[in-house]
């Protein structure tokens, strides 16, 4: 039994077209479910502590491996992984669960799909929650030549476009590459802006090139001071999943930008239902500020701000962020 088997539910599948989305569910089928998006480099596995919580509450919830993840088919085409192939994923999720609509909870990348979710599903939406992930409004241009402009080559997201070179850096040490990403900010790190301090044209200065892999070529764990967030056993459960099946379908999700962006201009960016925006206080890359102004997209909107967390939100915090999600749930969606 592998160290995920052992913390997990035990995981079933929907089929949506030609993918089988592996998904663990906890609590009673009551209600209407929480369907947890994971970000990158993640699992459903991520939602361990949000799904034992629930089921405590009697509350009804799944997490899925998504597309390219875990035990959830990986298609080799990179445009299987665009927005549209995401969302139609947990589309299909909710048919198999036997249910019309659904509140979607994502972080990271994870979040992404669950505001998208509100605009091209909204018949099958009936809340959101976006932790550490705002609702982002439609770029005025394409978002890699925005990204390319402000932040340079090295920035990850750009990076990531050059098909096979962060997959290689990534998967070269599976075990260095989680214990790099799954730690706390230092105690006295102060929040950051995470470079959006500028405008969103891509006219400012950079704060940051967010050089992902020449920081983890260069990390040396022996003089890290952040504090992993993990036990061993749930160390294993990402290094042996992402052994496995290496980083290419998550970051296949990156190589869609500006695919998405092309073929998005005909949807509004209006959130018509009730909205939860779980921010992290130290999240160096989606910090509170780009949460600001959101109620111009979602304006039927609470807040809720977790401090001292970083990135891991609800792995770091998972008893403040339980405690505000169940509490949103039953002042919205009350048993």
């Amino acid at each position: 039994m592998s160290a995920l088997d052992r913390q997990m539910p035990p995981v079933r599948y929907a089929t949506s077209g030609e993918v089988q989305v592996a998904y663990y569910e906890s609590g009673p089928r009551v209600g209407t479910p929480v369907i947890f998006c994971h970000g990158f480099p993640e699992l459903a596995f991520s939602w361990r502590h949000q799904l034992t919580a629930f089921e405590a509450a009697g509350r009804w919830a799944v997490a899925p491996d998504q597309r390219g993840y875990g035990l959830t088919t990986r298609p080799d085409a990179v445009e299987a992984y665009d927005i549209e192939a995401l969302t139609g994923d947990m589309a299909a999720l909710l048919d198999t669960l036997g249910v019309e609509k659904g509140i979607f909870c994502g972080h990271d990348w994870g979040g992404i799909v669950v505001w998208q979710m509100a605009l091209r599903y909204p018949d099958r939406v009936a809340g959101v929650i976006g932790v550490n992930t705002p609702f982002m409004p439609r770029a005025p241009a394409d978002p890699i030549a925005i990204m390319r402009r402000r932040f340079g080559e090295d920035m990850y997201i750009v990076n990531f476009q050059k098909p096979g070179e962060a997959d290689a850096v990534l998967a070269e040490d599976v075990a260095r590459t989680i214990s790099f990403f799954m730690r706390r900010p230092l105690a006295d790190a102060p929040p950051s802006s995470g470079g959006l301090s500028g405008g969103g044209d891509g006219s400012s200065a950079p704060e940051s090139t967010f050089a992902l892999l020449k920081a983890l070529q260069a990390w040396d764990p022996s003089v890290d001071l952040r504090e992993t967030f993990l036990t061993d056993d749930e160390t294993a459960a990402f290094v042996e999943t992402f052994q496995r099946t290496g980083f290419t379908g998550g970051i296949n999700w990156y190589r869609n930008f500006t695919r998405n962006w092309e073929r998005s201009a005909a949807i509004v960016d209006h959130v018509s239902v009730p909205s939860l925006m779980v921010m992290a206080e130290k999240d160096a890359v989606l910090p509170p500020s780009a949460a600001d102004g959101m109620e111009t997209w979602a304006p039927d909107l609470d807040r809720a701000l977790i401090a001292g967390s970083g990135h891991w939100t609800q792995q770091e915090k998972p008893t403040e962020v339980n405690r505000v999600i169940l509490e949103w749930m039953d002042k919205r969606f009350p048993k």
